[in-house]
């Protein structure tokens, strides 16, 4: 059976923040699978800050996306065609599929879908690589106790307010740090977060001092520059910072900005480190199995903000997270 597979190519490196005619848009023949292959028709992309620094040549957690290939994404779909004996025609599936709408593989690194635990757009959200890093992280890197100030940024976005809502349920105090009034109101009207941080609206040492005072134990930093810079100054005894991303940096044209108050640590006996989900890729049944079960109790709010349109408009989608349009988990729907 022949298909039509609209797919996007990275045709550039961007400078700055992404480009239209940084990707290349192709209509192609569908593959047909081979003996232990199957065909997927993806159903929804996960729209994420990552996929910036994938597009950088150079040294990372995971090789750089090549010019003239289909742009990486993660995504769920379903099997349409197979001649895999583990995957039959039908099987709801999440992976790495890439900005196209068929996606040929042979299993590896392919889940199955558990849609007893949510809908599949939450398993890329709060059931996928988003609530994973947010429990991973928060729990095992930052170990918050109950009582302790957790204060974590982008806190508006899918990491973030899970991140938020996680510390809540763990007994701490949380402050989002977020970009304007309505984000910052969604955090404490809706998340249950004890304050909120605008950073458009001044200095984000004096208002985390403010709602701080007697300094932050975890920070869990999703955004990098000077938002790391000014929390570092807050920090309390035995601090423990939590390098999760840094979406201020990703369309730097001038390199990465490193953090200057970094003696902060030395200073207050704090750490601070960085961690690659797929590191504890043997432990996301148990994760999501959680997640889950808060998502179900209510003690878990989870918010996506899908776009429809297909393949065609994911230039678009990418530039409108890193325009700050999302409230939670963005995902492409195909």
């Amino acid at each position: 059976m022949s298909r039509t597979n609209p797919q996007y190519r990275l045709a550039a490196r961007p400078v700055g923040l992404p480009a239209a005619s940084d990707f290349r848009y192709a209509e192609e023949e569908a593959p047909q699978p081979g003996e232990g292959e199957f065909l997927v028709e993806v159903d929804f992309l996960s729209i994420d800050p990552a996929m910036r620094s994938w597009m950088n040549a150079g040294r990372s957690y995971v090789p750089p996306v090549a010019l003239g290939e289909v742009m990486r994404a993660a995504g769920t779909g379903h099997v349409v065609e197979s001649r895999h004996p583990d995957h039959p025609v039908g099987e709801v599936v999440s992976g790495t599929f890439g900005v196209q709408r068929y996606a040929l593989s042979d299993g590896k690194d392919v889940g199955t879908v558990d849609l007893s635990l949510g809908e599949a757009p939450l398993h890329l959200g709060v059931l996928g690589f988003s609530g994973l890093t947010a429990y991973f992280g928060l729990l095992d890197i930052g170990r918050p106790r109950p009582g302790q100030t957790v204060v974590v940024s982008a806190a508006a976005g899918s990491v973030g307010a899970l991140v938020g809502q996680i510390a809540k349920i763990e007994g701490c105090r949380v402050i989002g740090i977020a970009g304007g009034p309505d984000k910052c109101r969604h955090l404490v009207e809706e998340l249950g977060f004890d304050g909120a941080v605008d950073y458009k609206s001044g200095s984000v040492r004096a208002q985390v001092k403010e709602l701080a005072p007697q300094g932050v134990d975890v920070f869990f930093d999703n955004v990098g520059g000077d938002v790391l810079d000014d929390v570092l100054t807050r920090l309390a005894r035995g601090a423990r910072v939590v390098i999760s991303g840094a979406v201020s940096q990703y369309n730097s044209e001038h390199g990465v900005q490193g953090p200057s108050n970094y003696m902060q640590l030395l200073v207050n006996r704090a750490s601070m480190t960085g961690f690659v989900i797929f590191d504890y890729a043997p432990r996301f049944d148990e994760a999501r199995a959680r997640l889950a079960d808060w998502l179900r109790e209510g003690r878990l709010k989870e918010r996506t903000h899908v776009i429809s349109g297909g393949v065609e408009r994911f230039p678009e989608a990418l530039r409108g997270l890193f325009a700050g349009e999302n409230t939670g988990k963005t995902v492409l729907a195909l």
